[in-house]
């Protein structure tokens, strides 16, 4: 998006062989009440009435995490997070849309007007590759590499989101490790893998004789973790039982076996994950608001691979070196052998698995393969050649000639009604492939229940 010729969102800049972001500046204007304006350098802006938002509204039909400004590319994208009034741009309601300079935001009874200034700011970047065991050279993994390298110093507690494949145990892991905490112990917990009823005891231990099968006294995860790291993985899917005692934990840094009569202290760092968007779950009710507050100190979103493909080479050249690692001379003839049409599948692959399933493609491609064989990409899953300068699609279809770009049409336009189609094919198919049930659909795309719902309703894929 442009104005008079000055980019809007953030551009790639290369120095030295590096590529990092800079953002535009921009202005809210409150048009009523305070008339207060905020101006915005950050590459992403939430605004809310909770603590946690970047802007702070005192307004009771403003939702408490009611919207997400994130600068792109391709402009700036409001994104609303769930919100109970939903939220309007130039009078129409929406759910994502990209602002335009002079755009009138309208949040409960909350109207802002966006304003793009201009200049830019740069976004910080870390000089390295790697933090611990993730790679990535891209603008977007070293963004977040700077702020892990600074995190990792103190012990305030992180929140990693992101999808699932993404690398966030690997995070969790490196931040332990490159912290003061580093040779103390790093312990894991799956909200996800433990009954509800069994959470407590896990995480806090019990007593002999505190319930059924109690035959001795059991040390929990926090104990353990003393002096060290405990890694709370899936968060997300804690029960909302179970998060008042986690909560405590977190204030009181305290505590208290089941059955238990008395407390003890605790020095454990949490650094906690998810694949929700826990700011949406809070605002409808399925995740509680302070125990947020207390676990997103720092917020680290990992982006997905098809965000970052950048970083393919540098994974795959990883991966391959990984799986021969006593035979260097078989790994390099191995690479050396990737065919330029072979790079571009890996490049064009969707990979919904992130990370994880290129890892995975790498290594069982490479134990398959012939020695002195080149590398061959046929086994990805889904995925045919596409004609040089076309991208292929998951299922190995290649876009419609009805779906072909018309420049001699508006960008924001022509955006809008690609991204619509898109919605549509792909809500229709995965209903068809989970034989319409909403839950398994929405579960499968990665999207909450609710949110799904809404987008079928948009589409009119089904009443």
């Amino acid at each position: 998006m442009s104005q008079g010729g000055e980019t809007i969102g953030t551009r790639l800049v290369v120095d030295a062989g590096r590529a990092s972001r800079r953002v535009t500046r921009y202005r809210l204007t409150e048009l009523a009440g305070h008339a207060r304006a905020v101006e915005v350098s950050t590459p992403s802006f939430r605004i809310g009435t909770r603590e946690g938002n970047d802007l702070l509204l005192d307004d009771s039909t403003v939702s408490r995490f009611h919207l997400e400004i994130v600068a792109t590319s391709a402009g700036f994208l409001l994104r609303d997070l769930g919100s109970t009034n939903g939220t309007w741009i130039d009078g129409l309601r929406v759910i994502e849309a990209y602002l335009r300079p002079g755009s009138v935001i309208q949040i409960g009874s909350v109207t802002l007007r966006f304003d793009p200034l201009p200049d830019e700011a740069p976004v910080p970047t870390s000089s390295h590759e790697q933090f611990g065991r993730v790679l990535g050279r891209s603008a977007a993994m070293r963004e977040i590499f700077s702020v892990l390298e600074r995190a990792s110093s103190s012990d305030a507690t992180i929140m990693l989101e992101g999808e699932s494949g993404t690398g966030k145990e690997l995070v969790a892991e490196a931040i332990h490790r490159m912290s003061r905490r580093g040779d103390g112990p790093y312990v894991v917990f799956d909200c996800a893998a433990v009954p509800s009823s069994l959470v407590e005891s896990a995480l806090l231990g019990h007593e002999k004789g505190a319930f059924t099968g109690a035959d001795a006294r059991h040390v929990g995860l926090f104990e353990e973790a003393d002096s060290g790291t405990i890694f709370l993985d899936e968060i997300g899917e804690l029960p909302l039982d179970q998060q008042p005692k986690l909560l405590r934990v977190l204030e009181r840094r305290e505590i208290r076996r089941v059955g238990g009569t008395t407390t003890h202290k605790v020095d454990v760092r949490i650094v906690a994950a998810t694949n929700r968007d826990l700011a949406r779950e809070v605002n409808r009710g399925a995740f509680r608001e302070d125990l947020y507050y207390r676990l997103a100190v720092v917020r680290v979103v990992l982006p997905a691979l098809r965000e970052r493909t950048d970083d393919i080479p540098l994974l795959v050249e990883r991966f391959v070196r990984d799986c021969l690692p006593s035979d260097p001379g078989r790994a390099q003839q191995v690479l050396g052998g990737i065919s330029e049409e072979n790079w571009q599948r890996l490049l064009r692959h969707p990979w919904p698995g992130n990370v994880r399933e290129l890892r995975n493609f790498i290594e069982r491609t490479v134990a398959l393969s012939r020695p002195g064989a080149p590398m061959d990409t046929e086994g990805l899953p889904g995925m045919a050649a596409a004609p040089a300068g076309e991208v292929a699609r998951p299922g190995g279809q290649l876009p419609a000639t009805e779906g072909a770009i018309d420049i001699e049409r508006p960008f924001i336009d022509v955006k809008a009604e690609t991204l619509a189609r898109f919605e549509r094919e792909y809500l229709t198919s995965i209903l068809e492939r989970h034989a319409g049930n909403i839950s398994r659909a929405a579960a499968a795309a990665g999207l909450d229940r609710m949110y799904f719902k809404r987008l079928l309703k948009k589409h009119l894929v089904r009443e």
